[in-house]
């Protein structure tokens, strides 16, 4: 029997939730009074989400369809998985996604997709989606296409015209492991299409010379996705593969996917899962390059292995590696320094950059900053504190550990 369309939805938002990588960070502003819209990410609607900009936003997150021409071994909707399979017209998404805005469920729309009969074919009903439902039915809201493999170059360029930020996942950081696991994507093509969409975001941000006004073009950027554990690359490799990736397509983001196994798994694939802490540990790593000024061989020389340290930060981890460079004066050090301190985000470095040139700061100023005092003490010096020989003793990272919680069952 044909599912109906509610157990379609259920497959396929079920099917969804192993993309990680549909933040809404960075889109425009739509007024939709102004233009006569729907779906302003800064206007109507209710929000389940935080975006990491800080705004709430809620997303209807699903596949076109689950079916796939591909058997790549990590992915429950490979050709050759026994799931249960699914598919919607591109009719019954833009009407899933008004019928969503309208009863404020969401403010935009995820899509991804399996391949179907062909790259260029898959891509072309997804352009269709975004079309229609800018131009056809108005909505302003929030709309996040993921890129297929190999699709042409005009119908990911038309994608841009209607997407706030396009995505190509690619899935695992080294090319043996894509060859491994996933043999019918191509690593060169991938990084193709994402080259190709830095090319098109950056021409549409220069204004024209006859209207001086700029284009349109995925304003919110792009990004990818890295499983972590599926293959055997550890996180130095991770964090190299991701800081080539920034620099050479200017992603918005890299999101890490803890690998999870899947039923009927393929014996290449490992039996359990990795613990998420290293998927959290490799976001703090990723937030230490782009905002803090670390490079990735200073967040991962300190490691065993090449891998992050599950059971203290990467930055507490570097501190205590290079106690030399500590205890720093907050008073006097540079900013760059100042980030260098473990419990020290940007906030707090602006915030004692900017009151000490009217006084000198001391612990109690720290405090109100909701920093904490007990984790930045041994390596810093305050106008009223100096850790004497805390930053040297031999106990200090049993000291910094992070307390254990006593769960109780009544």
């Amino acid at each position: 029997m044909h599912p109906t369309l509610m157990e379609r939805l259920a497959i396929l938002s079920d099917a969804a939730k192993y993309d990680a990588s549909c933040a809404s960070s960075g889109t425009e502003k739509r007024d939709s009074s102004r233009e006569g819209g729907l779906g302003s990410t800064e206007g109507a609607g209710i929000c389940h989400a935080y975006a990491p900009d800080g705004r709430c936003i809620s997303l209807l997150k699903i596949l076109l369809t689950n079916f796939c021409v591909y058997d790549c071994a990590y992915c429950i909707n490979r050709s050759s998985s026994n799931v249960q399979r699914a598919r919607f017209t591109p009719e019954e998404v833009v009407w899933l996604t008004m019928e969503f805005y309208r009863r404020n469920y969401i403010e935009g729309l995820f899509l991804s997709s399996g391949i179907i009969r062909s790259s260029d074919h898959t891509m072309e009903q997804m352009v269709r989606i975004a079309r229609e439902l800018r131009t056809t039915h108005g909505f302003r809201g929030y709309i996040h296409l993921k890129t297929i493999p190999e699709a042409s170059p005009a119908l990911v360029e038309e994608a841009g015209l209607y997407a706030d930020r396009l995505s190509i996942n690619i899935e695992l950081p080294t090319d043996a492991g894509i060859a491994e696991l996933a043999p019918e994507k191509r690593p060169d093509g991938i990084r193709r299409a994402m080259a190709e969409v830095r090319l098109k975001i950056e021409e549409a941000s220069e204004p024209t010379v006859r209207t001086k006004t700029r284009q349109r073009f995925a304003p919110a950027g792009q990004s990818t996705q890295m499983i972590v554990g599926a293959d055997g690359a550890n996180d130095a490799t991770i964090l190299s593969t991701s800081a080539r990736l920034y620099g050479s397509f200017a992603l918005r983001r890299v999101y890490y996917s803890a690998f999870s196994p899947i039923p009927d798994a393929s014996a290449r694939l490992p039996p359990t899962k990795p613990p998420l802490m290293r998927e959290h540990r490799l976001y703090q790593a990723d937030w230490l390059y782009r905002f803090y000024g670390f490079g990735i061989e200073e967040i991962t020389s300190a490691q065993t292995d090449g891998m992050l340290d599950l059971d203290v930060d990467p930055k507490l981890a570097w501190a205590l590696a290079h106690r030399e460079r500590f205890p720093v004066d907050i008073n006097v050090a540079e900013r760059e320094m100042l980030l260098r301190v473990p419990g020290f985000g940007v906030k707090a470095v602006n915030a004692i950059l900017a009151a000490r040139r009217h006084r000198r700061i001391r612990l109690d100023d720290l405090a109100k900053l909701r920093v904490s005092l007990r984790k930045i003490r041994p390596f810093v010096i305050a106008e009223d504190w100096s850790p004497l020989r805390l930053t040297d003793r031999g106990d200090l990272r049993g000291l910094l550990m992070p307390e254990p919680v006593q769960l109780s069952l009544l």
